[in-house]
């Protein structure tokens, strides 16, 4: 259990791997994930404790409007207490939005949860794989609302033939000899023909014929483009 619950229900300030900043009402604290409600936006931020840098009460500005959270949150589990894996076999086909890296993040929905990562459908990549250990928060969507605002007939319920495999490695595997985008493709070298995945690394030639060894525990999202 974390030690955050003497700052639930208060207004807080977050900091997040990457420099990032959120501020909200503590809602829930659970094993390894806490649920961030932001007032401004209406959003619940689900984010894993591992990527927590620093948390601490707000200060109280007399100018500052703080909006009460609703008395039910979006993804809740019959688990007295909320766990990561709990949120994401809840949010399992629900329209979310979820960030693991750099100034985007994905929108579309999850479709099965395996040991350490998970599959997700979006609209713009189609199929990703996701490592679980770089999601740094995930925000479903309000009911009744989808990405885009794409009907529904846009957005398939099975959207993969890809084999699905138990780890993150070897769900790697099965994208050999294929091209493939690694992390969005913010990077030319992160773009390219995955020869082979062998020991935690990937052994990607771009397009300049170039060959890149990458190590596998920092690739946060993969997929065929």
């Amino acid at each position: 259990m974390n030690d955050f619950k003497e700052l639930l229900g208060k207004n807080i300030e977050i900091e997040i791997s990457g420099k990032n900043f959120y501020s909200g009402i503590l809602v829930d604290s659970g094993l390894d994930i806490i649920v961030l409600f932001v007032g401004r936006t209406g959003a619940f931020l689900y984010i894993p404790v591992v990527h927590i840098q620093q948390m601490k009460e707000a200060k109280q500005e007399e100018d500052t409007i703080y909006y009460e959270p609703p008395s039910e949150k979006p993804l809740e589990t019959n688990s007295p207490v909320v766990s990561f894996r709990g949120i994401l076999n809840n949010a399992r086909g629900r329209f979310v939005e979820v960030y693991v890296t750099g100034n985007k993040s994905v929108h579309g929905y999850l479709t099965s949860i395996m040991n350490d990562h998970f599959v997700f459908y979006s609209p713009i990549y189609k199929t990703l794989f996701i490592s679980m250990n770089h999601v740094k928060w995930l925000i479903p969507y309000p009911e009744n609302a989808t990405p885009y605002s794409l009907s529904n007939e846009s957005l398939p319920v099975n959207p993969t033939n890809i084999p699905l495999a138990r780890s993150f490695e070897e769900q790697c595997k099965k994208l050999e000899r294929q091209l493939v985008v690694i992390d969005g493709g913010d990077s030319s070298e992160k773009i390219g023909f995955l020869e082979k995945v062998l020991n935690k690394k990937l052994t990607l030639i771009t397009a300049d014929r170039e060959k890149v060894f990458r190590n596998l525990e920092h690739v946060k999202t993969i997929h065929l483009p």
